[in-house]
């Protein structure tokens, strides 16, 4: 089977927004979910303001995420 120039143009653009979805449903949302893991507790208001924005963007991505995702506070070093 010989494919025409018609049908690969078609394969690659299908191709390629398959890849940016994955990147905006998987792999974006995973790299903001490491990020907000990160510096919830010690952003400051701008930072948090950028971080609200991230959620916004890409809520389809951290809605399919949110149920492998635990977000609860780190447990306190208590010192004595």
């Amino acid at each position: 089977m010989v494919f025409s120039t018609e049908n690969q143009e078609i394969m690659v653009v299908a191709l390629l927004y398959l890849i940016l979805a994955g990147a905006y449903l998987l792999v974006l949302p995973a790299a903001v979910l490491f990020y907000l893991n990160l510096r919830w507790y010690v952003a400051s208001s701008l930072e948090r303001a950028f971080m609200y924005f991230l959620v916004f963007f890409f809520f389809p991505g951290l809605l399919l995420l949110s149920p492998f995702v635990n977000l609860r506070p780190r447990p306190r070093q208590i010192e004595v």
